[in-house]
């Protein structure tokens, strides 16, 4: 794998975790509901956890890394997404949190099947299973929201 090749997915990916971080600090100061908030808060600090160990890879360069021989992980395909904002009605916001859970953990598993070194690729695969385990959550909140007879 190229250098900038390793870069460009790793800044992609930092990317993607501040702007989730963004949101989900956002959404956490406008929320009234206690629970919720707390959930919000935590995701936000989640992410900025995968921000921090992103930034400490990037920092130490592909040179660390291992990586199978692959020409694209189509990655920006994954993290392209619309516009977020702390205006949309709750419901809309949980689908596109949601739906950015799902980037990510895609995201994460595709860099944990190009990892050619086994510890690279159970951390790749931790985060993806933290990001599924965002999705989940979020989905029995959105579930409770949308279908409240079903509760």
């Amino acid at each position: 794998m190229k250098v900038e090749d390793f870069q460009k997915i790793i800044t992609d990916a930092i990317d993607s975790e501040v702007e989730s971080y963004t949101f989900y600090k956002s959404v956490s100061e406008r929320v009234k509901d206690a629970n919720l908030r707390s959930l919000f808060l935590e995701l936000a600090e989640d992410e900025k956890g995968h921000r921090e160990y992103l930034q400490g890879l990037l920092l130490r360069g592909a040179k660390e890394m291992h990586f199978a021989a692959v020409s694209d992980y189509k990655i920006t395909d994954a993290i392209e997404e619309p516009a977020l904002s702390v205006d949309m009605k709750p419901l809309d916001g949980l689908i596109l949190a949601i739906k950015k859970e799902l980037h990510a953990a895609q995201m994460y598993t595709r860099l944990a099947g190009a990892s050619a070194d086994a510890g690279q690729k159970m951390i790749f695969e931790q985060l993806a299973n933290m990001e599924k385990g965002h999705k989940a959550r979020l989905e029995d909140i959105y579930t409770n929201m949308a279908y409240p007879e079903a509760w």
